[in-house]
């Protein structure tokens, strides 16, 4: 089996190692414009990754987790959470914070800083959507596999010079970042991110959902080219996936 990265849509991912383990990061499925798939479509799932709180990251994470048994990795304050709903605080050691990792499975997890913050718009959020509740956190994910190439899911961020540090530390075969603009860092300020992460593969998501955050990949491209010329930017259909090479 080939390593897979699968968009599905907005800032919602599906990698799939070589031994076959399915990790889902920021499962917004079921009210997510941009997904092919519902919830009901989703019948495996062994580690779920939530980077933060927001309601379109944090998304159907709980009802992922215990509809198939998945590991819950994410920052303490959402483990406190969403223990409030079943999932029990650091279950199978998946609580970790900012600049931790933890070993699941073939893979080790490491949490790493983002430029974001949140609360948690969670469940109460989805009955009232004015109800929030305490929060902070905020972090991006490197799943480093035991088989297979290392992959950086930065969640939702800006540009930061600590990506430097991201790159020397754990080398990310691929990046995986945002450039939708108005709630990340857009086009130019991902081509900056680009150029410091030094990635052999850049994939762009958090894109194209809304009419807010729409993004130009024929010019990201271009600029890319220009500030790390050595990086593909690999554009995926929401659906689509990328085999690793």
């Amino acid at each position: 089996m080939k390593q897979k990265i699968t968009w599905l849509g907005h800032g919602s991912w599906l990698m799939e190692t070589v031994r076959g383990t399915k990790i889902y990061v920021d499962p917004w499925i079921n009210d997510n414009p941009a997904c092919p798939y519902s919830l009901d479509d989703i019948k495996e799932a062994d580690i779920v990754c939530v980077t933060h709180g927001h309601n379109d990251h944090l998304g159907d994470a709980i009802e992922l987790v215990k509809k198939t048994g998945a590991t819950l990795v994410t920052l303490p304050d959402i483990a406190a959470y969403c223990s409030k709903y079943g999932i029990p605080y650091d279950q199978n050691g998946g609580a970790v914070h900012t600049g931790g990792s933890v070993v699941v499975k073939d893979v080790r997890i490491h949490a790493v800083f983002a430029l974001h913050y949140s609360d948690i718009w969670g469940e109460e959020n989805k009955k009232d959507s004015s109800v929030l509740m305490p929060g902070s956190g905020c972090c991006g994910f490197v799943i480093i596999p035991n088989e297979g190439r290392s992959v950086y899911f930065a969640g939702d961020t800006g540009v930061f010079g600590d990506m430097k540090l991201i790159s020397r530390l754990y080398k990310p075969y691929i990046s995986v970042i945002p450039i939708g603009d108005k709630y990340t860092m857009g086009i130019r300020e991902a081509s900056v991110a680009a150029e410091f992460l030094n990635s052999k593969y850049i994939i762009p998501g958090h894109y194209n959902t809304f009419p807010s955050n729409m993004a130009d990949t024929d010019e990201f491209i271009k600029l890319v080219s220009q500030t790390a010329p050595a990086t593909e930017v690999v554009i995926l259909n929401s659906g689509g996936s990328f085999e690793v090479e």
